[in-house]
């Protein structure tokens, strides 16, 4: 991931959460190794937002899906979970807002994490932040709400 398409990112999610008129928001975006590279947090934004932002992105690029899909997962199998959330040091948050970045060719870049507003406008602003700037998000749905 780039810092140049890290900062894009940050500020097209940050850009559609003022259109559609979010809750303040935090944006991370993670490279693949989990590592930040980009952070930006809106004024009035919870002091938690951060980290939850990153465990979001983080769990994501860690076991390559989504975290609304992680979110899915848990429910059906909350002992692995459980083991999964003390294996990673509890750096994870199994809640939609955290997507998956790629390039046209398939190849993972990073995550982006949101976190501010509920979970599925969260998702929504990562997914637009990063069809913003030309790569591919990979939210685990279909289709999100046209806003």
């Amino acid at each position: 991931m780039k810092l140049t398409h890290a900062d894009a990112i940050a500020d097209a999610t940050l850009q559609h959460a003022r259109r559609i008129d979010a809750a303040p928001l935090t944006v991370v975006v993670l490279d693949p190794g989990g590592h930040l590279v980009a952070l930006k947090r809106e004024d009035g934004s919870g002091i938690l937002r951060p980290e939850i932002a990153i465990a979001k992105a983080y769990g994501a690029v860690g076991m390559g899906m989504s975290s609304r899909e992680l979110a899915g997962r848990a429910e059906k199998q909350p002992v692995f979970f459980g083991t999964l959330a003390a294996a990673s040091g509890g750096r994870l948050a199994p809640a939609p807002g955290g997507v998956l970045v790629r390039d046209a060719a398939g190849v993972l870049l990073g995550a982006v994490g949101v976190s501010g507003d509920v979970s599925d406008v969260d998702e929504e602003c990562a997914v637009r932040g990063i069809d913003a700037v030309g790569l591919v998000a990979e939210p685990g749905i279909e289709t999100l709400p046209t806003t």
